[in-house]
């Protein structure tokens, strides 16, 4: 029998950018065509060690309509939102927030020096769970699994993972999308391979060093990212300090539209999103 292995799609180059207060970052993917990334929406890679390019950070602002996945490698920063939450978000921690019919909160680097680096994820809600009420979940490093097999480090953040006859279940867990999430630091030279769901959207995110996918001719290297195909494994080799992030998901199929900070499925629903902001009306449970 002849395993499917995933084949490359696109390369994306990340761009730089700048958010919030000017807080500068690299959007890897997000905005135009986000259907080829459903269920995800964006991803946010941020890291400097001045403090001039992240202190600012991100004063309070508006979601509604989808989620957020914080992953913090280095640094602090500190969660408020308008519901009285709040939570100091250490490196290793995750945070993962629904926004549901509305979220007004502010993330603010808690340190005046020093490195700051980590990524954001959106991912996409369904129509059915785009107006539930919001939620947030603070999951300290200490929780989250982690090995190290044959000098391979795992950290999985969502879904699950066979590794060595065990099996690792990510904290976090989202219905509808079904999404997996990995922190992979692989052994260089070894060939890895990692089932994904049939049909899921599949993507690798080289943040050091590089890898070479199988039946691949050009080499994946730091700061790009790889769109693979809905089916097969995903199997590579990676290169001397390589780190990177492994994406999969169930999509969604629906239609998308975004405006900044809102994510609905019609162009009349983003108004009313921005009509409901402007009144006061986003975050009230009556809206929904």
């Amino acid at each position: 029998m002849t395993t499917t292995v995933r084949t490359l799609q696109e390369v994306i180059q990340g761009r730089a950018t700048s958010d919030g207060a000017g807080v500068k970052l690299t959007r890897i993917f997000g905005g135009r065509g986000p259907e080829r990334f459903d269920p995800f929406l964006m991803l946010d890679a941020f890291g400097s060690d001045k403090a001039d390019d992240y202190i600012a950070g991100f004063p309070p602002h508006p979601h509604r309509g989808f989620e957020t996945v914080t992953y913090m490698l280095v640094g602090k920063m500190l969660h408020e939102d308008h519901m009285g939450n709040k939570g100091l978000l250490n490196g290793g921690d995750v945070q993962w927030m629904t926004a549901g019919h509305g979220v007004i909160h502010s993330e603010m680097p808690q340190q005046e020096s020093g490195r700051l680096s980590g990524f954001q994820l959106w991912l996409n809600l369904p129509a059915r769970d785009k107006m539930k009420p919001p939620s947030y979940r603070d999951v300290p490093a200490a929780q989250i699994p982690e090995r190290t097999v044959d000098g391979s480090y795992y950290k999985l953040i969502a879904g699950e993972l066979s590794l060595a006859g065990e099996t690792l279940r990510g904290v976090i867990e989202a219905d509808a999308t079904d999404p997996f999430f990995l922190d992979l630091h692989p052994a260089a030279g070894v060939e890895l391979v990692l089932p994904i769901k049939a049909g899921y959207t599949a993507m690798v995110y080289v943040y050091q060093g590089g890898i070479q996918l199988a039946g691949v001719e050009r080499p994946l290297m730091q700061g790009e990212l790889g769109l693979l195909s809905r089916d097969g494994e995903l199997r590579f080799t990676a290169g001397e300090d390589t780190r990177l992030l492994v994406l999969a998901g169930r999509p969604l199929g629906e239609p998308i539209a975004q405006y900044g900070p809102f994510v609905m499925n019609t162009q009349a629903e983003i108004e009313q999103a921005i009509s409901d902001y402007r009144n006061g009306r986003l975050t009230r449970m009556d809206v929904a």
